[in-house]
C-alpha cells in the first residue's frame, strides 16, 4: 500500500524552500517584537482622569491622576479605576502585538496550521 503525501511533500526543494521562507518569518517576528517592547503606548481611563503609560513589554511606566479623582474617603473608585486602567493598557499591548504579527504571518505567505 502507498501512502499519498500532500501535494509537494516529496519535493526537497519545496521544503527547503518552506523552511526558509518559516526562519525569515521567524526572524522578522523576533525583530518586530524587540520593536514592539520598545514602543510605549498611553491609555487613559475613568473618562479621562486616569493616564496610563506602558510599554510594549507591559511595564508600566507612569501613572498619571487628575488631582479631582482622589478622594480618601472613596478609595474604592480610584481603585477600580487603576484596575480598568492598567487593564486596558496591557488590552492595547497585546491587540498591537497581534496586529503585527499577524501582518507578517500573512506577508510570508506561510500558513501555519496548514505547516503542522
Amino acid at each position: 500500500m502507498k501512502a499519498r503525501l500532500p501535494e509537494g511533500f516529496g519535493k526537497q526543494g519545496n521544503m527547503a524552500n518552506m523552511l526558509k521562507q518559516a526562519q525569515k518569518m521567524q526572524e522578522e517576528m523576533q525583530q518586530k517584537q524587540s520593536e514592539l517592547e520598545e514602543k510605549e503606548y498611553t491609555v487613559r481611563a475613568g473618562g479621562g482622569v486616569c493616564t496610563i503609560t506602558i510599554t510594549g513589554a507591559k511595564e508600566v511606566r507612569s501613572i498619571v491622576l487628575d488631582p479631582a479623582i482622589i478622594d480618601p474617603d472613596d478609595p474604592e473608585t480610584l481603585q477600580d479605576i487603576l484596575v480598568a486602567g492598567v487593564n486596558e493598557a496591557i488590552g492595547t499591548v497585546e491587540k498591537a502585538s497581534a496586529e503585527e504579527m499577524q501582518k507578517i504571518t500573512q506577508a510570508s505567505g506561510l500558513s501555519l496550521p496548514e505547516m503542522f
